[in-house]
Order: C-alpha cells, then sequence, then structure tokens
C-alpha cells in the first residue's frame, strides 16, 4: 500500500489532526500525509472487493514502512519515527464474527512471540480503546528497558496498562485487586475498530435479504524493529546479542582459521559452507583475514545460535568445533555429522 496518502482520506475519518501525521503536498497543490497506518487506504480500497455477505470474512495485511512524527522518539529502533510495521486489517458482517476472529489473532500473535523467546514473559494487557472501543489490547513483554507501566493479574495472567488504571482498578477478567506493577515494552496491538472507517468510506455489504450494513472491521500491528529490539533486550550477555533460533538472522556462523595451511583449511570451510547451503542453512561465513580472537569475538556479538570453526587442529580430527552461543562450552564432531548433530 502506498506511503503517501491522500490527506483528504484523513479528512473523511476526522484523523487529519492527529499529532503524528506528516504532512507534504504534490506540485499540483493536491495535499498528502505519509502514512502513520492505512485505514484510510485498505478501507476505500476494499470496496473493490466486498459487495455481500458472502464476501465477508476477508483479510489483508503487509509489511510496510510506516511514519510518525513521534514526540518521544528514543531508545534507537524501540520508538523511531520511521519504522517496518506487519499490518493487519480485517472485515466481518457484525460483531461475533470480529470476535472470533479477534481471538483468533490473540492465539496467533502469542505463537509469534513464543517463536521469539517472549512468551513466558509477554503479557495480553488491557488499554484505552481511544475512539474505537472501551479497551484495546497490547501485548507487553517485561523488560526493563520498556518504557510502559503495566500491573498484572497473577490469577489471569493478563494486564492493565497504566494509561487506564484509574479507571480500571482490578482485573478486568476476574475482578482482582492486587496486581502487580512492572516495567514493559508493547510489542503489539490489535484494536475493535467497529465501523468507524468503513462509515467514513461508505463501505457495506448486502445481507441474504439485500439489506445494506456497514462493514464491521479491526486492525492488528506489530512492529519489527521494536520486536527486535524487545528480543535482544531480553536475550543477550555481555558478549552480545543470543538470538533465539526462530528469528536468528543466520543460524549459523561459519568461521575459518587458516593457520600455515591456508588452502586445505579454506577448502574445508568452502565446502562445509556450501554443503550447509544445499541444506537450506543460513550461513553468515567469515573468511576474512583477521586473527581468531576478534573472529570470536565478533561472533558472539552478532549472536547467531551455532559457531562452527575450522582450523588445522580441527582437520587433523576430521572434525569443526561447534559452540552453541547460549552456552560456554565448545565441542569437536565430525565432519560428516555436523548437520545432523546441528538438528537441521
Amino acid at each position: 500500500m502506498p506511503a503517501l496518502q491522500p490527506l483528504e482520506n484523513y479528512v473523511k475519518t476526522g484523523r487529519d489532526k492527529i499529532d503524528v501525521l506528516y504532512f507534504t503536498k504534490q506540485r499540483n497543490g493536491a495535499e498528502l500525509v505519509l502514512g502513520q497506518s492505512h485505514e484510510e487506504v485498505v478501507t476505500p480500497l476494499m470496496k473493490k472487493f466486498i459487495s455481500s455477505y458472502k464476501d465477508l470474512p476477508k483479510m489483508a495485511y503487509q509489511f510496510q514502512t510506516k511514519f510518525r512524527n513521534e514526540l518521544r522518539a528514543k531508545s534507537g529502533i524501540m520508538r523511531g519515527r520511521e519504522f517496518v510495521m506487519k499490518d493487519l486489517y480485517s472485515f466481518h458482517t457484525g460483531e461475533n464474527d470480529l470476535n472470533e476472529y479477534y481471538k483468533l489473532a490473540q492465539k496467533a500473535y502469542f505463537k509469534i512471540f513464543e517463536r521469539c523467546g517472549l512468551l513466558d514473559i509477554t503479557y495480553l494487557t488491557y488499554a484505552s480503546g481511544g475512539s474505537f472501543s472501551k479497551y484495546s489490547h497490547e501485548f507487553q513483554t517485561l523488560t526493563e528497558a520498556g518504557e510502559d507501566i503495566i500491573h498484572i493479574c497473577p490469577e489471569c495472567d493478563i494486564a492493565v496498562n497504566q494509561e487506564i488504571i484509574e479507571e480500571q482498578k482490578v482485573c478486568p477478567v476476574c475482578g482482582n485487586k492486587k496486581l502487580q506493577s512492572a516495567k514493559a515494552v508493547e510489542v503489539g496491538n490489535i484494536f475493535k475498530l467497529g465501523t468507524r472507517f468503513s462509515q467514513a468510506f461508505e463501505l457495506q455489504y448486502a445481507d441474504a435479504a439485500g439489506q445494506k450494513h456497514d462493514v464491521v472491521m479491526g486492525c492488528y500491528g506489530i512492529g519489527l524493529g521494536r520486536l527486535a529490539g524487545t528480543v535482544v533486550e531480553i536475550h543477550h550477555d555481555n558478549d552480545g546479542i543470543i538470538w533465539p533460533e526462530e528469528v536468528a538472522p543466520f543460524k549459523v556462523h561459519l568461521i575459518g582459521i587458516a593457520g600455515k595451511d591456508k588452502s586445505a583449511v579454506g577448502a574445508a570451510a568452502e565446502k562445509l559452507y556450501t554443503d550447509l547451503e544445499r541444506k537450506n542453512i543460513d550461513v553468515l561465513f567469515d573468511d576474512r583475514e583477521e586473527s581468531p580472537g576478534k573472529k570470536f569475538a565478533e561472533a558472539d556479538l552478532i549472536g547467531c545460535p551455532n559457531r562452527l570453526v575450522t582450523s588445522e587442529k580441527t582437520l587433523k580430527q576430521g572434525s569443526v568445533e561447534l559452540k552453541r552461543r547460549a552456552e560456554k562450552k565448545t565441542e569437536l564432531v565430525g565432519l560428516d555429522e555436523v548437520i545432523r548433530i546441528l538438528g537441521y
């Protein structure tokens, strides 16, 4: 979807005065904004695809750069003015259908955060629904690097954002009054939009009797940069990042230490690299002429889950040195066994 959006669409939805918008103009004078989200684009777009109840439910998602004139930009990728977001929009015949999909979205998001190594410290958190509904829901991950305060119900494993704690002093699920405060960072959010945007753009469907109704909408977002930053805040040590397997940029960091017999070591490293690639294992291959210490330090800093080292010493034993990033120990494994031992 386009990063540049017509300002007139924001006027239609009453969002042309929100403080995060960037404004610009075309040479012909047409006024535009940089997309801070895409409800004003996807809703009129869906008029081309939705006319009957038979067309619903429908979902559309994208990964796209957002721009927000953020007053509190800080902490690098944790809160920036330009960032990549996965945003999903759903379209329904009514509240019941939206509620069912909303539950599925919650489960899907928790599965994502589980794969990112954040599940045990991430809470579904009640937050303000703004002009859309009484509540929205955030996914808040506990970390001292966070800028939000949440109040956790130990009975239900849900939380309430500090911003609504005055109106919601007890757990909204079980009524527990003994909520526990903690710092957290928002890694995702979901909203029930209702008919706010469908009414603005006259997005309607005809039911079985031919009667027209406003489409009911929901939206669901994850900021990828902030999520990556949160993963690093949780998974690291004094030497660098420890990427969880599922989200590591590379599964293996391969290091060749040439020594005196550069050709033999280089050939062995190249063969191992090729073998790993053929098994569709993503490999970061460090074949630079740098000291072993520098290579090892940078491998720890980058934080791939597995480090493999070929050297004269390992080749004499027909082996390669394996070190898991999350562990201190190293071990020698056979060159013909390394892929099986890695578990890929």
